[in-house]
């Protein structure tokens, strides 16, 4: 062996090992968070939905669709997208959300998955991300213009925080760290407490909750988690922590907030076990047929809400950031187009526009 091709290897070594090192000490960077470690890892993974090495979907769900690779997909970003983002900044309703002038329950969507709920007197806010981007780094997945226009300061006290999964565009670590001081209780997945506690979240303020695990706060509100059809993770191990959806239910109203999720069985089984909702909140974007076991498709979305049995659907995920590609008004297009054909009652709020559950819903098409 010449003395070339040593220095040639030792170099490659070196090089490799000095980009692996770099890697794992940028990983321990605080937004990446943290799995479940020791006896919490025990507790999670007695789950019926971790087998093996992680958690599972009640059915086989692929990453990718039969015949596609990462290879196409990547050569698929590479291909312009006609109308990918909005030519001017979003419209918008700024709402006073810590003087509101009515006890009706309400429901104020900010974009993309979160949105805030104020039902049994009770002040909710779901998967927040304020920070301006949908990623660990700044300088990606950011948000379009006008679509950010609230903060972490225009909230009042939250009686609840619901995360439903540990992805980036849903649990953001500047926004949910800067809300600490506000929220009194996180309701979430297997697993994703693990993140906050590392944020400086109280182990005391977060409750995990298994598929049909149930929890009652001040004997008005009742959470129950249900399956969605996803994934998780925040680094290079996928399925870690766990994902699903959650049903809220009151004396008198009935939602349900799906988080992420494919199209599967589980719509039909949530209706006949739960249904009727008042307002089903169900994700509409970021999809692909690559990747349809993980996100539906804008017409699955409007037969989700049918099986669910839904007075009125509220499409989310979209109008905020663009992570697929596809155009960003064809998910709102698609979805009432089919929820009509369906004769599925749709509610599309403006950023910040208040819905009042069974009185108001917002029916204007903004977007065009």
């Amino acid at each position: 062996m010449s003395r070339k091709f040593k220095t040639t290897m030792m170099t490659t070594f070196i090089i490799l090992a000095s980009l692996a090192l770099g890697g794992y000490f940028y990983m321990q960077q605080p937004q990446f968070g943290k799995n479940p470690e020791g006896e919490h890892a025990q507790r999670v993974q007695q789950s019926s939905q971790f087998k093996e090495k992680g958690f599972q979907n009640q059915n086989l769900t692929p990453d990718l669709a039969e015949g596609t690779t990462y290879w196409d997909i990547l050569k698929a970003y590479f291909v312009k997208v006609d109308n990918k983002e909005p030519t001017h900044p979003l419209p918008s309703v700024k709402t006073d959300l810590k003087n509101l002038h009515t006890n009706a329950p309400m429901v104020v969507w900010f974009g993309h998955s979160s949105y805030f709920i104020r039902i049994a007197g009770k002040n909710i806010l779901v998967d927040p991300v304020f920070s301006g981007h949908a990623s660990p780094i700044s300088f990606f997945g950011g948000n379009y213009a006008g679509s950010n226009v609230y903060s972490v300061d225009d909230f009042p006290p939250l009686d609840l925080l619901i995360i439903s999964h540990d992805h980036y565009d849903h649990l953001d670590y500047p926004t949910v760290k800067a809300l600490l001081p506000k929220v009194k209780q996180v309701v979430t997945s297997l697993g994703v407490g693990s993140h906050l506690q590392s944020w400086g979240y109280s182990a005391s303020k977060i409750k995990e909750l298994d598929w049909w695990d149930q929890i009652t706060i001040a004997d008005s509100l009742k959470i129950t988690a249900a399956p969605a059809r996803h994934f998780s993770g925040r680094g290079f191990k996928r399925a870690q922590t766990f994902w699903s959806s959650f049903i809220l239910k009151t004396p008198h109203h009935n939602l349900y907030l799906g988080g992420d999720s494919g199209f599967d069985t589980h719509f039909k089984e949530i209706g006949e076990k739960y249904g009727p909702f008042d307002l089903a909140i169900l994700e509409c974007g970021q999809y692909n047929p690559m990747w349809k076991y993980i996100h539906m498709m804008p017409e699955e979305v409007a037969q989700a809400a049918v099986e669910l049995k839904a007075k009125t659907l509220l499409p989310v995920h979209w109008a905020k950031f663009t992570l697929a590609l596809h155009s960003w008004t064809d998910p709102i297009e698609r979805v009432t187009k089919k929820a009509q054909e369906l004769q599925q009652p749709i509610t599309t709020p403006m950023i910040g526009e208040v819905i009042e559950i069974n009185h108001h819903y917002p029916t204007k098409t903004w977007w065009k």
